[in-house]
């Protein structure tokens, strides 16, 4: 079993040895003019720093920004020259030998344990990053995989390096071999791969979580249509960034990917899309080098009015702004926020301690002197190679100069992150050697495969902000804070920090827009949008053929609202309420039916209940007072005021239609003004009835004289009217009428109406009450030619006929409305049927019996 595994191992690290080969070897090797290769082989020298020490971190770090691969003769092996050093990188350098030394002479942290480093500069190159690798853990010039020729030197990890590109095959030969990484400055997304790389941690974000921080930056502005500038060989910036704009609904206009500058780019198509596109707003994303972002300031006149958005990626190298100051004027950016400063009094008196005097024999130093200060030391060979090299003309060094008096050294893009991953490993250090106090002092503590552990739990409280920063999947997550690029008088790009921003806050407390300088003439936040947000009560309505952000606004529907800007969908009000003239939110609903107070109808067919009441009580008394006179007493006397009765409560039924219907009032109106009609109708027949009876009788031996008298009339008024009360008992007990509220027939009404219940006893009332008037207008009607003493006959016939127009007309009238209307409807026939009775009927009578 042990042999299985040893040999799984023995291939697997075969088969990375392999891959070295391949990654060494792909890149072509630059041969240099042989008149001067000599010259530079001999000035070249490669840049190591070590300090032995109990403990040894690691260190890969990139100062130089350029490699030239190169070699003695044609036929010779390759050599890597680094160029190009960085007074930002250098600083890093800088960090890392002075948190060693701090943490050194800290009493408490890693008592009795000193730390060493050993560093070399991958100088942006994979090729030299991994050899630096191997030439650390093997321990001689000349890397040889898989051997130490240091036996005592206890490697506890490695920090490093700046780039993924660099950190990258790092991070895969340490996973082999089992030592943590803490990378400062590597931010690919395939790092966050804990099964792919479990020793790998790093103190800067990923790209992952910066584009996602800057999606939201961008979506708090309102900005749903930009356009990309890309950097990237690859398009892996492309897709993540593209993946959470779109997650935040924000569109892409264009994207470009810009080259490495030469002659024969041409920069006027990627101009004319900039200037034609709508979008106001560019983001700016990838890794961005000098010679890109040389070629890219050709188009400054493109942006005059376009606001560029950097990623971390592209202000990394925070010189690039400084070298086109007018294309990054009024920029917005986001970086890692620390929340604690990198000034100290140790660490600036540790700075103003270096200076070339002091380290004669540091070629880095000298090179960094050469590029920022144009001096060389008085005892440096080959001053003209070097002037040559950096085209320019080289004065001696009084070599007291100081790093900390250049311009270039005040830069706030700088930050703490190689301080912080030293100093997270020493913690982690810390908390292994207390974890093993228990073991003899004796006892070495390996650290391979063990110090992994103690980083992935450790955990940094920052009393500053009261956050908690700490390592997931390792990565060190934070706030950012957001910078503001402004032209000062000299015309170089001055950074203000504008606060933080916040990803995962809410929309008001994200950030403080109220500082950052725009482009725009009126100092506004610029827009860029493909169309113009949707006001509340709109929706938006996509487009054929057009990206989401792209959509017209059109009104919510009936019923419908919105009570947000750029709303999806529209919202449907509850049953109970609708929305306002401008859709933007609910009310309830307008109550309708018939009031007494509000309707001028009502106040109308109020008065017309009253007075018809009035004359039917007016008629009652003057039939009462003359109650003996022939003409009372010929036309039935007990019918006539029967029939009155039922009239004047016809009138009164009225009040029941009108007003708030409730469960009591809808039982009552239909079944009151059924019965009251029914016993009007049957008292009507009852008197054609007894008209037709008393003629026949008059002759001589005639039958019918037994039924001349009040037992005939009352029989057919009881009859016929129980027969109706049968029928409205029936319809209550069975299905009565209810209060109903209607929200369906008017848009934004409730109408509150009496539901029938049961339509066919409804139209059973309705019907039976036809049926007696029929039966008693033909009746009447046949009756008409009887001698004038007994023509009661003829008004009856009138007034039946009259009665059935208006209650046959009232039906339609009755099923073609809705609401109060109906209730009208009803009303209007109750009056005009009842006053039909009582006018023909009665009126003649009372005029004879007053004026004859």
């Amino acid at each position: 079993m042990l042999g299985a595994i040893a040999l799984s191992l023995f291939l697997l690290k075969l088969k990375y040895l392999v891959g070295l080969i391949v990654i060494l070897c792909k890149f072509p090797i630059v041969f240099v003019d042989p008149a001067c290769r000599l010259s530079i082989i001999e000035a070249y020298e490669e840049y190591e720093y070590i300090h032995e020490g109990d403990v040894t971190i690691g260190g890969i770090l990139t100062v130089n920004s350029f490699i030239i691969p190169f070699s003695e003769s044609d036929e010779g092996p390759e050599s890597l020259m680094c160029v190009s050093a960085m007074l930002q990188f250098y600083r890093q350098l800088v960090d890392f030998i002075f948190a060693i030394e701090k943490i050194n002479n800290d009493p408490v942290l890693l008592a009795n344990v000193t730390l060493g480093y050993h560093i070399y500069d991958s100088c942006g190159d994979p090729r030299k990053a991994v050899r630096s690798v191997f030439q650390i853990l093997s321990g001689t010039r000349e890397p040889v995989p898989n051997y130490s020729c240091v036996g005592k030197r206890n490697i506890a990890g490695f920090i490093g390096d700046l780039t993924s590109d660099t950190t990258v095959p790092i991070a895969q030969i340490l996973s082999l071999f089992g030592y943590a990484q803490i990378s400062y400055g590597a931010t690919g997304s395939l790092l966050s791969n804990r099964v792919a790389f479990p020793y790998f941690f790093r103190t800067v974000e990923s790209d992952n979580s910066h584009y996602f921080a800057l999606s939201k930056l961008l979506k708090y502005f309102g900005w749903t249509w930009v356009g990309i500038i890309r950097f990237s060989e690859n398009n892996e910036d492309l897709k993540l960034l593209s993946h959470h704009l779109s997650n935040n609904g924000i569109c892409v206009e264009f994207h470009i990917k810009i080259h490495n500058y030469n002659t024969d780019v041409n920069y006027e198509p990627y101009k004319e899309i900039i200037q034609n596109s709508l979008t106001s707003v560019i983001v700016f994303c990838g890794t961005a080098s000098m010679d890109m972002i040389g070629g890219l300031s050709l188009l400054s006149d493109a942006f005059s009015k376009k606001t560029i958005i950097v990623s971390f990626t592209v202000a990394a190298n925070s010189h690039i702004l400084d070298y086109a100051p007018k294309l990054f004027m009024g920029c917005l950016g986001l970086l890692q926020y620390f929340s604690y400063s990198l000034d100290s009094p140790e660490r600036r008196l540790f700075l103003e301690n270096i200076y070339p005097l002091k380290y004669p024999k540091d070629k880095l130093l000298e090179n960094i002197w050469i590029r920022y200060y144009s001096c060389l030391s008085k005892d440096q060979m080959n001053h003209d190679l070097f002037a040559k090299m950096y085209k320019r003309k080289l004065q001696n060094c009084t070599g007291w100069e100081r790093i900390s008096h250049l311009h270039q050294f005040d830069n706030k893009f700088y930050s703490p992150r190689v301080l912080l991953s030293v100093n997270t490993m020493s913690r982690a250090l810390h908390d292994i050697h207390f974890s093993h106090s228990k073991q003899a002092l004796t006892s070495k503590i390996v650290y391979k495969f063990q110090l992994h552990r103690y980083l992935r739990d450790l955990r940094y409280d920052i009393p500053e902000d009261k956050t908690s920063v700490y390592v997931e999947n390792g990565e060190h997550v934070s706030q950012y804070l957001i910078y503001n690029c402004l032209l000062d008088m000299d015309g170089r790009i001055n950074v203000t920090n504008i606060g933080l921003f916040i990803p995962w806050a809410p929309s008001d407390q994200k950030l403080d827009k109220g500082s950052i300088r725009w482009k725009t003439n009126n100092s506004q936040i610029p827009r860029s949008q493909c169309s113009d947000s949707c006001l509340p009560g709109y929706r938006k309505a996509p487009r054929d053929r057009a990206q989401a952000c792209c959509y017209d606004c059109v009104p919510c529907s009936e019923g419908e609202m919105s009570n947000i800007t750029d709303s999806e969908n529209c919202i449907r009000c509850p049953d109970m309420e609708w929305p306002t003239k401008k859709k933007r939110r609910c009310t309830a609903k307008i109550i309708e039916f018939l009031s007494y107070s509000e309707d001028v109808i009502s106040v109308l067919y109020l008065m017309f209940s009253v007075i018809f009441f009035l004359i039917t009580v007016l008629v009652l008394g003057i039939f009462i007072k003359y109650q003996d006179t022939p003409i009372v007493r010929a036309n039935n006397r007990s019918l006539s005021f029967l029939l009155l009765v039922s009239i004047k409560l016809s009138f009164l039924s009225v009040f029941l239609f009108l007003g708030r219907p409730v469960d009591i009032t809808c039982m009552l109106r239909i079944i009151t003004f059924g019965i009251t009609f029914s016993i009007a109708v049957s008292s009507l027949l009852a008197k054609t009835i007894m008209v037709c009876v008393a003629f026949k009788a008059t002759k001589p031996g005639s039958s019918w004289r037994k039924w001349v008298g009040f037992k005939l009339s009352n029989s057919v008024v009881l009859f016929c009217s129980s027969i109706q009360i049968i029928i409205c008992m029936t319809w209550l007990v069975i299905s009565p009428p209810f209060q109903d509220l209607d929200i369906h027939t008017y848009p934004g009404t409730i109408i509150i109406q009496c539901n029938e219940g049961s339509a066919i006893g409804f139209y059973s009332v309705i019907g039976y009450m036809g049926l007696l008037a029929a039966v008693s207008f033909v009746l009447a009607f046949l009756a008409r030619t009887l001698p004038d003493s007994f023509n009661e006959a003829k008004y009856i016939t009138f007034s039946m006929l009259l009665f059935c127009s208006v209650w046959i007309t009232m039906i339609p009238a009755y099923l073609s409305t809705k609401g109060k209307n109906t209730v009208c409807v009803e009303i209007f026939a109750i009056l005009t049927s009842s006053a039909g009775l009582l006018f023909c009927i009665f009126l003649p009578k009372c005029f004879i019996i007053l004026f004859r």
